[in-house]
């Protein structure tokens, strides 16, 4: 019987790898010539060749306390790391030989019959290709002979290992994957990354970006090791944990190193490192454990008898499509809104950015991009296609620049292949290939082929145009052709999955008056439905100003807004933009919004033809700016508060000094007035009637309020502060209003806060709690997927021993309810919810005092809320003896047999059916505080018109929440036996 497959191990225990090479060696003591003289001392690789007999018994050592699998001795084996002992040409010897002997102590070890698996170590060098050290060709081709060497040695998998830039990691996978091709052999790949103290890999990025980029180019398992001890690691652990689809492996060092006697000295214990591996295998399900730096054979015989029996916890991974920059992921499917991408950065759309290109102003262009994000630019589309001009030197040039200098993902744009590839060979993260379409047919070779191929190998999404052999698909049923035909050849010839890809169902002009082109934005909305019913998990796209050619600016940008709003409620998941030029259905006349929803929709009669109406309502329009309503005669509290609804500053500190000068005290004036604008704000976003760039428009605008009124504040005096406070936008959520008011109502009223931004790693709030030794700490965030985020740094600082620590959480998306309650269940601690910044401060003021006087209140902050029954009142009464009711009833029944005893949980809900059944009345009025509206004459709404205005954000929600999967609907019952014990029901377990 031939033995398992290494991930058939990996599917069915824990598999537990080696400990640290460089150690063992290092405790050995070699002399320069057990390296084969004085220029090579110090290669431990040349000793595979030198002395086999030292790495041979380095692989005993090992196997001999139980572990399953060793790395072969080639952590540094690839021709630029050997170049700098002048023996590159040596690659594919050392590689060739440390796997044979590998193999061999592996096979002889399996004599017993149990498998022993070896790895092929691959190494991350020197060089960050990320930061131009080197290119990403070089890297590949030295990966690949490296690679080759460790397959002919007869390897089990390959191991690319403490990966600290993603550029270096892809290069090192494709240089695999082209060694498996031409070795006809193609065994299992792992990757690992390395995450440093800091919580990001060397290069910045954070692990949630290391996840999407490096998953997207299918490795088998995906983990971390080095750089620290396991303690450190534990949060990276648990993302991976809830979010990777892939198998996870862990090789920490054996904690953070230290210098002793001149000796670096590693202080985790063997036992240490165990207790943690058995954590990690029970609690985050990892299936694949072992040691980096400083673990001995010791430390993996600790281990190997703690995991032994450990069955791996089920995880059910929530992996979000994203790309990603080499920073930060970007979910493709955003919450309550659709993906902006940035259109300017396109030099047949952008006369600045094509004349930036064309005079070499590189910075200019990166100045360009950073501008776009600034405007609420999600993704940057980027174009350098020019005639006459070399498209792969100009793509290189922007790449490289954009790759670092651009916090956004990036979507690589050309007709040429060699274009995108020139692109991609800069991007550590994950990118959108723009595009691929099968106008010139599928066959080898077509444009389609290759950017398919393009995708396959750089782990990109690419965006699929809905045109074939025939042309541009014009109606439902041929755009659907196109789309089911693409979604079957991406996946059967490339491998790629529905979420790999972007379906733009095209949009045409709908200005030219042509009667067959009339219903052409209504077959692309149509398209748009039926892609996502009916090819589950891709996603759609459109460039929307298409639709608007060849009318004036100000009509184009009504048009454009109203086509793209209706295009999202059915179900749209990005859009080629201007971020800055979108206006909010909010600001558009009536006039003007409704005529553009007749000719999107074709409402055409016999007199009356929406076209003609547009044309005569936008006829004497100049301007591309809606005009700003005359609000003069308006109270200053509606004028503020309009202000902050329509992002607008000019003459905002006028009205501010004015409302000041009325005696309203500023922190009423926040309070009562410009918080009441982000409310509205809020809601327009939610209903999808606001997009991204205006909120953040009214966000800047209630910041320069805020700062404006925050020397009027009354500031609580007094020579030292009165606690400390640590606050922060958890990670992945870039909100802060919220946060920022908190910290400046605080900052007044006596404490010291320090305020750490926004996207913060628990890691980092940690550290500055200990660092300034915080009294409480806050947490805040707007998204939902954010309140998930908030639970799982709840559980690391109940793992991290930190629960002493009063948490405060605040936000939009949660409510009092979900933190008193479920939260509160979750950590170990005091939590409290903070419905506002005075809210927070009131409880800041309770712990302090509480602290200063040493009377703790045992249940402050910790025992779960809910609704509780008032306590009965009645006086107790005597029982009396009744007559039955009911004395021909037979009482001899036969008693029923249940199918089974104890409980079970239901699982495959879908959330869709479920939905009816929700409380409209309590959630649309109590939960969500929304209330009925008076119409002009002051009749208020009735009960279903309530409903029926607020059911479409319940509908968005729903769809957000079961794209995100942050509802997962799950039932319980059970059979139990029970018995009566007067009015009390005993339950038998």
């Amino acid at each position: 019987m031939s033995k398992p497959t290494y991930l058939e191990a990996v599917a069915e225990r824990v598999v537990v790898f080696d400990g640290a090479f460089g150690t063992y060696v290092h405790d050995l003591d070699l002399t320069a010539d057990d390296y084969g003289g004085l220029t090579l001392e110090g290669c431990p690789e040349v000793l595979a060749v030198t002395r086999p007999d030292v790495i041979a018994s380095m692989h005993a050592a090992f196997f001999d306390v139980g572990v399953d699998a060793v790395e072969t001795a080639t952590f540094g084996g690839f021709s630029l790391v050997l170049a700098e002992y002048g023996i590159a040409h040596r690659a594919h010897e050392l590689n060739v030989a440390a796997a044979r002997i590998a193999r061999e102590v592996a096979d002889g070890y399996a004599a017993d019959g149990r498998p022993r698996y070896v790895a092929g170590s691959i190494g991350p060098g020197t060089k960050l290709p990320s930061l131009g050290h080197i290119t990403l060709p070089e890297l590949r081709d030295a990966f690949q002979v490296q690679a080759a060497g460790l397959l002919e040695g007869g390897v089990d998998l390959l191991l690319v290992e403490t990966c600290y830039d993603l550029l270096q990691a892809k290069a090192a996978i494709i240089g695999c994957r082209r060694a498996m091709q031409a070795a006809g052999r193609h065994v299992p790949l792992q990757v690992q990354v390395t995450m440093e103290t800091t919580g990001r890999m060397l290069v910045g990025t954070e692990i949630g970006a290391a996840l999407v980029s490096l998953a997207a180019m299918r490795p088998d398992v995906f983990g971390i090791n080095c750089a620290t001890g396991p303690a450190e690691m534990q949060e990276h652990l648990r993302y991976l944990g809830q979010h990777s689809p892939l198998p996870i492996s862990v090789l920490p060092n054996a904690g953070l190193p230290s210098i002793v006697d001149g000796r670096t000295h590693y202080d985790l214990t063997p036992e240490q490192l165990a207790e943690y591996h058995a954590r990690h295998v029970a609690e985050l399900g990892v299936q694949v454990v072992g040691g980096c730096c400083g673990t001995t054979p010791e430390h993996l015989h600790q281990v190997v008898e703690a995991v032994r029996n450990l069955e791996p916890a089920r995880r059910a991974p929530q992996f979000e499509p994203s790309v990603a920059s080499i920073y930060s992921p970007v979910p493709i499917e955003q919450d309550l809104s659709f993906l902006i991408i940035g259109e300017r950065t396109n030099a047949n759309g952008s006369k600045a950015f094509r004349d930036a290109m064309l005079a070499g102003d590189w910075d200019g262009c990166t100045k360009m991009a950073s501008e776009q994000v600034r405007e609420g630019a999600h993704v940057l589309d980027v174009c350098v296609d020019y005639v006459g001009r070399d498209g792969t030197l100009d793509m290189d040039e922007i790449a490289r620049r954009f790759a670092t200098q651009a916090s956004a993902p990036l979507v690589m744009d050309s007709t040429e292949a060699p274009v995108l590839e020139a692109g991609l060979q800069h991007i550590g993260g994950r990118a959108i290939l723009n595009s691929a379409n099968l106008e010139d047919g599928e066959l080898p070779g077509s444009r389609f082929d290759k950017v398919m191929s393009l995708a396959r190998e750089y782990g990109a999404a690419v965006i699929c145009l809905l045109i074939d052999e025939r042309g541009q698909a014009r109606d439902v049923e041929w755009k659907m052709e196109v789309a089911h035909r693409i979604h079957e050849i991406a996946g059967e010839r490339y491998g790629l999955t529905a979420s790999d890809l972007i379906f733009d169902a095209l949009t045409f002009p709908l200005s030219t008056g042509d009667n067959d082109l009339r219903r052409d934005a209504i077959y692309t909305i149509e398209a748009i439905k039926r892609i996502k019913a009916e090819i589950p998990g891709a996603h759609t796209t459109l460039g929307v100003s298409n639709v608007s050619f060849g009318l004036n600016p100000a009509a184009r940008h009504a048009l454009n807004s109203v086509f793209l709003h209706e295009a999202v409620l059915a179900g749209l998941d990005s859009a080629i933009v201007h971020a800055g030029k979108i206006v909010p259905l909010n600001r558009l006349p009536d006039d003007q919004r409704e005529v553009c929803l007749d000719l999107v929709w074709d409402r055409r009669t016999d007199t009356y033809d929406p076209l003609q109406r547009l044309l005569e309502v936008f006829a004497d329009v100049k301007s591309t700016k809606t005009e700003k309503p005359d609000r003069r005669g308006l109270p200053v509290e509606e004028r503020l508060h309009h202000r902050i609804v329509d992002g607008d500053r000019d003459g905002l500190t006028d009205d501010l000094d004015e409302a000041l000068g009325t005696g309203m005290p500023a922190l009423d004036i926040v309070n009562d007035v410009l918080l009441g604008g982000m409310k509205v704000v809020g809601d327009l976003f939610g209903s999808g009637q606001m997009q991204l760039p205006f909120v953040l428009q009214s966000a800047e605008t209630m910041k320069t309020a805020v700062a404006y009124l925050e020397p009027h504040m009354e500031r609580v005096g007094g020579a030292s502060s009165k606690g400390r406070l640590v606050i922060g936008t958890v990670k992945g959520d870039v909100h802060d209003i919220g946060k920022n008011l908190v910290d400046i109502i605080c900052t007044n009223n006596g404490y010291e806060v320090h305020n750490l931004g926004i996207k913060v790693p628990i890691g980092e709030m940690v550290a500055k709690v200990k660092e300034v030794e915080a009294d409480a700490l806050g947490m805040s965030g707007l998204l939902v997927k954010s309140t998930l985020v908030m639970r799982d740094n709840l559980e690391e600082l109940n793992s991290l021993g930190l629960s002493e620590l009063p948490v405060l959480l605040g936000g939009a998306a949660l409510t009092r309810r979900y933190v008193e309650r479920d939260l509160r269940e979750v950590y170990e601690g005091r939590l409290f919810y903070g419905r506002d910044a005075f809210e927070g401060l009131t409880t800041l003021e309770s712990l302090m005092t509480m602290k200063r006087s040493g009377d703790w209140d045992p249940d402050f902050g910790r025992v779960p809320t809910g609704r509780q029954l008032p306590a009965r009142s009645g006086a107790d009464v005597d029982a009396v003896d009744l007559p039955r009711r009911s004395p021909d009833v037979a009482v001899d029944n036969e008693v029923f047999r249940p199918p089974f005893v104890g409980t079970r949980v239901v699982k495959g809900l879908a959330l869709d059916d479920i939905a009816e059944y929700v409380n409209e009345t309590a959630l649309f009025r109590n939960q969500w505080q929304f209330r009925p509206e008076k119409d002009p004459t002051g009749r208020p709404e009735s009960d279903d018109e309530f409903k029926e205005r607020i059911r479409p954000i319940l509908r968005q929600q729903l769809a957000a929440a079961k794209a995100s999967g942050v509802l997962v609907p799950q039932g319980v019952y059970g059979y139990l036996a029970v018995n009566g014990d007067g009015d009390d029901l005993v339950v038998w377990s």
